[in-house]
């Protein structure tokens, strides 16, 4: 199969399948080992083969945050960018649990597809305005996750009260800048200039933005921003939660999100056994 070619998941499509359905049994965690695929067993220097292609990069992240609520049917958009400074995409009009690889598509610094056979998302620019602006960024994600809504339709950033909900670091605003779909410029220029040096936003009236240096990062911070919202919402309803203290806050903030080595190759692994069909991108 060439690049780009679209290839269905190997079992069945999201009609077919939702994500909590019990999956066949050669891929399920229940029914494999902890090896993340045929003649790969991690060990403790070496938890996911070296050297994965970027394209897998993208779509084992945009899988496994699927499972953690970032699952808004067909909105959101991830770039990754190269060195080159075109950037990889997930391709719009396929679910973040439903594409592969082969699907995945570069774009350039306007937006217009190099390679690939779907198109971009609709509001990849507000992707381009970020990374004009900021070069420390090298993984962008926006979506409407269940719980970060909430907090940005309140148009409130949620207190931080555990430690699991910090561990992604970075300073998280709130952006009240919500001038329309940011598939238009202006309004994607507006939400990035609002969000200044922040790592994290919730945009009003719309969902969260998640930057980072790097996949592991993105992946960590986002998890951690859904565990945090979901978590503060709970407290909220008991009444009179407790954050942490500030100088802990200070500390998890200064953390660039990359430092828990494991974390994000769990997750990746675990991915893995659920799709075999992706193992075939492994080096």
């Amino acid at each position: 199969m060439t690049r780009g070619e679209h290839r269905a998941p190997e079992h069945g499509t999201p009609e077919d399948r939702r994500p909590e359905d019990p999956m066949p049994e050669d891929s399920t965690t229940e029914h494999s080992t902890h090896g993340a695929a045929d003649g790969f067993t991690p060990t403790a220097d070496r938890l996911l083969p070296d050297g994965l292609d970027p394209r897998l990069e993208l779509t084992l992240l945009a899988r496994t945050l699927w499972h953690e609520g970032y699952d808004d049917h067909l909105a959101g958009h991830i770039t990754y960018r190269l060195d080159d400074d075109t950037f990889l995409c997930n391709p719009w009009f396929l679910l973040w649990d439903e594409f592969t690889p082969d699907d995945v598509i570069r774009i350039d610094g306007d937006g217009r597809v190099l390679e690939g056979a779907w198109p971009a998302p609709l509001g990849i620019p507000l992707h381009l305005e970020l990374h004009r602006a900021r070069d420390d960024v090298r993984v962008a994600l926006h979506n409407h996750p269940r719980w970060g809504t909430v907090w940005a339709d309140a148009g409130r950033v949620p207190p931080l009260l555990d430690q699991s909900s910090a561990l992604g670091g970075g300073r998280v605003v709130f952006v009240d800048e919500y001038a329309g779909p940011v598939d238009q410029a202006e309004n994607a220029r507006a939400a990035v200039k609002a969000m200044g040096d922040a790592d994290i936003a919730l945009l009003a009236g719309h969902g969260v933005f998640v930057t980072g240096n790097g996949i592991r990062a993105v992946h960590q911070r986002a998890v951690a921003l859904e565990q945090r919202c979901r978590g503060a919402w709970h407290a909220e309803v008991l009444g009179s939660p407790v954050e942490l203290p500030a100088a802990v806050r200070e500390r998890f903030a200064a953390s660039k999100g990359d430092g828990f080595r494991g974390f994000w190759e769990a997750m990746a692994r675990k991915e893995l056994r659920r799709d075999p069909g992706l193992r075939r991108w492994l080096p």
